[in-house]
């Protein structure tokens, strides 16, 4: 609770109005004290009327004047002559004098504190003027017992009067801040809260209602922030979408444009002139095709769209695959070798399919050329009750440990050296569009094989691409 705002302000409001009521405590007792005091001046006073109108009485009526009063005795000073009226014996010597014919304000809180703490029964002697002009001064002596009693008694009212108080303004206060301040405050933190599980959707921006003019400029601030970051996260997000989309096009396009420009290469060697004159020109612009989508590399992930599914023949999307790579190896001891049945076919994309064997042969040839080694690669299909599984394996130096650690993730999976590490990804993409999954079954020194699973069963394309 007093971790809370609403708690705290509990807790200083109560520590404020006691501190108010402990300085109006204080002079209340002092004021109490000087009344008390007065009081048995006057009761002096009058008791004196009576020896003053018969000059002699009795001895107990004279005590039970003094007692009535509460004083020991009462000296009267009229035209300048100071006369004991009435005296009775003193238990103790005086042990102060209290002048209130003016005492300040001052003198008055320091003596009824001083009284108030002092436990001591002591004899005072007072001084005042007598009321209705009765002389010029008058004097008694008293005990400060009953003084001390009557101020205690006194004090506790007081005091259990300022708690009363204090815990009801406090209790309304709290009540008031809840209300007025700590429930608004609340309103707007979780509205916070459920801006930040879904800051694209702009129904979720604050809409202002707070009457306070603090909370209301709050509220208009945290609106034009939140607007603003909506704003910044779909434009961004359709940037990393559109640039991800080319990334991957990219990808397989720079992976096509390299097969092309091997296969122009063969034109140079053609006897037609016109042929021979333009392939240089060819090579060139696909060179800088091809330097075009390295370029775009640099961006990030999008979905693919769900695959157009149909009979595919996986025997030629195979050989397509193999007779590209064939000649990317060109010079380099690189084995190409496929065990696929004569006729099987596949329900699937062919296009996407493709794609996913020409980056796994791609990545398992650029292995095997980098270590520096002869290599080989197989390519192999097979039906089962439940699936279709092509396999590709190579006897290459196998992932290292980064690859592994990170395979299928993005632009962290990179295999060989210039690579872009969207090779694996982009392909099990492929694979999960299909409802199927792309895995790593084996890797180490004797080599690496994927397995690619592509299920029979009738599947919903698009949450498959989801």
């Amino acid at each position: 609770m007093f971790n809370t705002l609403s708690g705290r302000f509990l807790v200083l409001t109560l520590v404020f109005v006691m501190l108010a009521e402990v300085l109006i405590f204080v002079p209340s007792v002092a004021r109490f004290r000087e009344d008390y005091l007065m009081l048995r001046l006057e009761r002096a006073q009058i008791a004196s009327l009576a020896l003053l109108a018969d000059d002699i009485i009795d001895p107990g009526l004279e005590q039970e004047l003094l007692d009535n009063a509460g004083v020991f005795n009462v000296v009267l000073r009229r035209d300048e002559v100071r006369q004991l009226v009435l005296s009775s014996p003193i238990p103790a010597p005086i042990s102060a004098t209290y002048d209130l014919r003016d005492p300040s304000s001052w003198a008055l809180i320091r003596d009824g504190l001083a009284t108030l703490v002092d436990p001591e029964n002591r004899i005072i002697r007072i001084i005042g003027k007598p009321v209705q002009e009765g002389g010029l001064l008058i004097e008694v002596t008293m005990e400060t017992g009953p003084l001390r009693a009557a101020m205690l008694d006194y004090g506790l009212r007081i005091l259990a009067l300022s708690a009363v108080i204090s815990i009801v303004t406090a209790a309304l206060l709290f009540v008031a801040v809840r209300i007025l301040i700590v429930t608004p405050i609340r309103g707007v933190i979780e509205q916070m809260n459920d801006y930040a599980t879904a800051p694209e959707d702009a129904r979720r921006i604050i809409e202002p209602t707070a009457k306070v003019r603090e909370l209301r400029e709050a509220e208009n601030a945290l609106q034009a922030m939140e607007t603003q970051l909506t704003q910044s996260l779909k434009q961004k997000e359709r940037l990393a979408l559109l640039g991800s989309a080319v990334a991957k096009v990219s990808h397989d396009l720079r992976n096509i444009l390299t097969s092309a420009q091997l296969f122009v290469d063969r034109l140079e060697g053609s006897d037609d002139p016109t042929v021979r004159r333009l392939a240089p020109k060819l090579v060139g612009s696909i060179a800088r095709a091809v330097n075009l989508t390295e370029s775009t590399l640099a961006f990030g992930r999008a979905e693919e769209p769900p695959p157009q599914l149909g009979r595919v023949a996986i025997a030629q999307v195979v050989a397509d695959v193999i007779e590209s790579e064939r000649l990317a190896a060109g010079e380099h001891d690189v084995s190409f070798s496929e065990d696929v049945p004569v006729g099987l076919t596949l329900r699937a994309d062919g296009e996407q399919l493709f794609r996913i064997l020409l980056n796994l042969v791609r990545n398992a040839r650029a292995a095997i050329v980098a270590s520096g080694e002869p290599g080989e690669i197989c390519v192999q299909a097979a039906e089962e009750d439940e699936a279709w599984v092509v396999t590709v394996t190579d006897t290459g130096p196998g992932l290292p440990p980064k690859a592994k650690e990170h395979l299928f993730q993005p632009f962290q999976g990179r295999v060989a050296k210039g690579g872009s590490g969207l090779g694996l990804t982009i392909a099990s993409e492929l694979a999960r569009g299909h409802g199927g999954e792309l895995s790593l079954v084996r890797s180490g020194p004797e080599g690496t094989e994927f397995r690619l699973t592509l299920p029979k069963s009738r599947i919903d394309l698009r949450a498959a691409a989801e």
